[in-house]
């Protein structure tokens, strides 16, 4: 196949570079279209339990997780003119287009009586500008005496408070989004200016808007990275400006080729997405390299340029088609996740392999038979001493000293064993921010004074029309506040309770001993003045829905982790179900920290489904090109190994599993398995060529192929490397550890695995390992001769044509 598919290249090279140029400029065009996500990642698959208790709450109560937070602790801040610019600034944010409310200090109204009507009336604390510090004094003293907004919009102790800022929701999940928060800083900073106040800013849709903001600055900084870096590799190794830039052109257009394939599938850019179009770079690279390796080698052995290209398709192609397929296979398992950011990014990623596979080893040949032949220097990497000097050390090891390296596989084995079980799995929605950058210790210093700014919401079902309003329900409620309120990673719950405790001081003229349930006795009396009351009204309609049989109940929580929020929700359940009896009352604990909490754990768990599949489909795919169960087991052997002493790395510092760190794995997995791949069929092609002389056949495979896996890897490492320039905990972690992986793979593919043949050769080397693979893969030997092969010029398409 691979025969006629280079005779095809070679000899309608002026068609395929119309055609590749023509899907380009397509695919260009499409690739301008690319749109960043601005939505929450729905990673749980909507028929999850807590997906439908999340969906049923927003048909109730809309969306959560659209308030923006500022927060100051200073004594200053309740100084007449700084307070001044407090008010100015929640009065110049209501004016902010896409702010839908504002509430603060300044805000706040407290309740009254109407006698007359028998209605409560609400009234601002502050209705207009303080002139004198007493008069302010004696307002915030009002203020503080109203409980309603203690833990809400004042610390408990006073020194601290916020203002809630409610973010318009389809704005805050449009492109727009990044200009509303520019607005909004710009008027914070105004406010620092005037006081010298520091301010913190913080909640859901400014950690979202900053990740955006950051994820899409760093797809141009990767990209940039990746082809400086594998640039600058390819000039060291092929000292040819004409080899680095043609193979550039050739990922670049795979780039291309992705992003545009990535809306054609009308995908966004995600945070995992993302980082597709920078590997596209790092992994097709090693496909040059490959190419232009063999290149060099069959021109220098025999000068015929056109032969020299033809073989290189011919005897290559298959090989680099398979490290290809089996790359993409530990993308592509993430398809079977059902996590909808995982699916695409598999897909995308799969696409992307692909196409620039297609485009490598079609174009580049194509370019080569254009440009003039390799001259010497060109090939003098090929007899590049140091490397030749490594790869005689890695012969010299793997034939005396195969003892040392089973010991000390044992050894790596035994203290790896040990740091896995010291990983941890975990998962914080502000795990991989920086962790002395501002949006990180703005978090922090709402966890410590507002106890956080994530919200959690309860809902709670009454099962019958009226029955969330029922005073029993009321005092069932009000005994779960208090339950919420013992843990520390809450903040105090809001619910309707909290409205009739308002009330209820309200009725009292104020008096804050008040601020309680009213009882049976009471609710007669006060009743009739919320029946009375439209603000109040209203303001229990959004704590309700229309038949007043479910409520909720919101509260704000500290960026905890998977862990913590699976023990807390486990410990509350036998409690809350003692509260609400099941077969009475159905009470669910949901919200977007909740969900996105849910998700991680989802996603790690499915991601070790994934990591076995592509264990599982590599498996077979090399039993079917090799024939052997034994090759398979033991060439399975040097590539669990890196994945293995990765794990005990996360282990021994600390780095947790969650869903950017166990991509690691399959990816890792999918691109080590390569070098085995090439070794193992240069090991069976010289074992045919040197009349089965097993010894003989693996050292020469280790030289032969040594050269390659040793550039791929280097370009490999560095090349993923360049994610450790992120701002993103996650993202350092998977290229920091993606390259450790591949460098170890390559050290085990290069040493242990020649090793193991050596030893067991007699038992891996089966007869059927030794007889032509059911996918062929062509040996020099067996090509056409020089002397077969003749070269017509064409005027019109320089065919090139074969001697009958």
């Amino acid at each position: 196949m691979w025969e006629l598919f280079s005779s095809f290249i070679l000899r309608q090279r002026y068609v395929i570079i119309v055609l590749l140029l023509a899907i380009t400029a397509f695919m260009w065009h499409h690739a301008r279209q690319i749109k960043m996500s601005y939505e929450m990642s729905q990673v749980l698959p909507i028929t999850d339990s807590t997906m439908i208790s999340f969906n049923e709450f927003t048909e109730k109560f809309g969306q959560d997780g659209s308030v923006m937070v500022i927060g100051v602790k200073k004594a200053e801040l309740f100084e007449l003119e700084n307070f001044k610019e407090w008010m100015l600034l929640s009065d110049r944010l209501k004016e902010v287009e896409g702010i839908d409310n504002v509430m603060s200090l300044a805000d706040i109204y407290g309740l009254k009586r109407n006698k007359k009507q028998k209605s409560f009336e609400p009234y601002e604390i502050f209705e207009s500008i303080p002139t004198e510090q007493v008069v302010l004094d004696s307002l915030l003293k009002e203020c503080f005496n109203l409980p309603f907004y203690q833990g809400f919009i004042y610390s408990e102790d006073h020194t601290a408070t916020l203002m809630a800022v409610t973010v318009d929701r389809e704005l805050l999940d449009s492109k727009d989004r990044g200009i509303l928060m520019q607005d909004i800083v710009a008027e914070i900073d105004q406010f620092t200016a005037a006081t010298g106040l520091v301010v913190h800013k913080s909640g859901l849709p400014f950690i979202r808007t900053n990740n955006t903001t950051k994820v899409s600055e760093e797809i141009r900084l990767f990209i940039l990275l990746a082809v400086l870096v594998t640039a600058a590799i390819l000039l060291l190794f092929f000292r040819s400006f004409k080899a680095m830039f043609f193979s550039m052109i050739i990922v670049l257009v795979g780039v291309i080729w992705t992003v545009g394939i990535q809306v054609l599938f009308d995908y966004k850019i995600t945070i995992l997405t993302a980082l597709i179009p920078p590997l596209i770079i790092v992994i097709g690279i090693p496909n040059c390299i490959f190419i232009l390796n063999k290149y060099h080698q069959e021109y220098k052995k025999h000068g015929n340029q056109i032969l020299a290209l033809k073989r290189v398709i011919t005897k290559i192609g298959n090989a680099i088609f398979l490290t290809n397929t089996t790359t993409s296979l530990g993308f592509g398992t993430f398809i079977f996740t059902d996590s909808k950011i995982l699916v695409e990014f598999g897909i995308v990623a799969v696409c992307g392999i692909a196409s620039v596979f297609l485009i490598s080893i079609s174009l580049l040949p194509i370019i080569q038979s254009f440009l003039a032949p390799p001259k010497e220097r060109h090939t003098k990497h090929l007899e590049r001493q140091w490397v030749q000097i490594v790869v005689n050390q890695l012969v010299h090891i793997v034939t005396n000293y195969r003892k040392t390296v089973y010991g000390t596989t044992l050894v790596i084995i035994l203290i790896a064993a040990y740091g896995v079980t010291l990983m941890k799995t975990t998962g914080n929605i502000a795990d991989d921010l920086p962790r002395d950058g501002p949006v990180y210790q703005d978090l922090l210093f709402f966890e410590e004074n507002f106890k956080g700014v994530l919200p959690l919401e309860v809902t709670i079902d009454a099962q019958k029309k009226g029955g969330a309003t029922k005073l029993s329900t009321l005092k069932r409620i009000d005994k779960l506040q208090k339950l919420i309120a013992e843990y520390p990673e809450f903040s105090k719950p809001l619910s309707i309770v909290e409205g009739l405790k308002f009330a209820k001081q309200g009725y009292y003229n104020g008096n804050p001993k008040k601020y309680n349930l009213y009882n049976s006795q009471e609710r007669s009396f006060i009743a009739p003045y919320l029946l009375g009351s439209n603000n109040s009204s209203k303001l229990l309609d959004s704590y309700l829905d229309t038949n007043r049989q479910v409520t909720r109940l919101t509260a704000q929580m500290a960026d905890v982790g998977t862990n913590r929020i699976e023990e807390i929700l486990t410990d509350l359940k036998p409690k809350v179900d003692s509260i609400f009896p099941v077969d009475r009352y159905d009470v669910n604990f949901t919200g977007s920290s909740v969900v996105w909490l849910k998700g991680t754990d989802y996603l790690v768990k499915n991601l070790f489904l994934s990591l076995s599949i592509a264990i599982v489909l590599i498996a077979l795919i090399m039993a079917f090109l090799f024939s052997s169960l034994r090759m398979v087991f033991v060439s399975l052997i040097p590539n669990l190994l890196p994945l293995l002493l990765t794990a005990s790395i996360m282990g021994f510092f600390g780095i947790s599993i969650k869903p950017s760190t166990i991509l690691i794995f399959s990816i890792a997995f999918g691109i080590s398995v390569d070098d085995t791949i090439h070794y193992l069929a240069k090991y069976r092609q010289e074992l045919n060529k040197h009349s089965m002389n097993m010894r003989e056949a693996s050292i020469l495979a280790l030289k032969e192929t040594g050269v390659s896996m040793i550039y791929t890897s280097i370009v490999l490492f560095f090349g993923f490397g360049v994610f450790t320039a992120s701002e993103f905990g996650g993202t350092v972690a998977l290229g920091l550890l993606v390259s450790i992986t591949l460098l170890v793979a390559m050290a085990s593919n290069l040493i242990l695995l020649p090793s193991l043949i050596l030893s067991f050769d007699s038992w891996l080397t089966t007869k059927v390992f030794k007889e032509e693979s059911l996918i062929e893969i062509l040996d020099e030997e067996e090509d056409i001769e020089i002397k077969e092969l003749e070269v017509k010029v064409d005027p019109i398409s320089e065919r090139i044509e074969e001697k009958e």
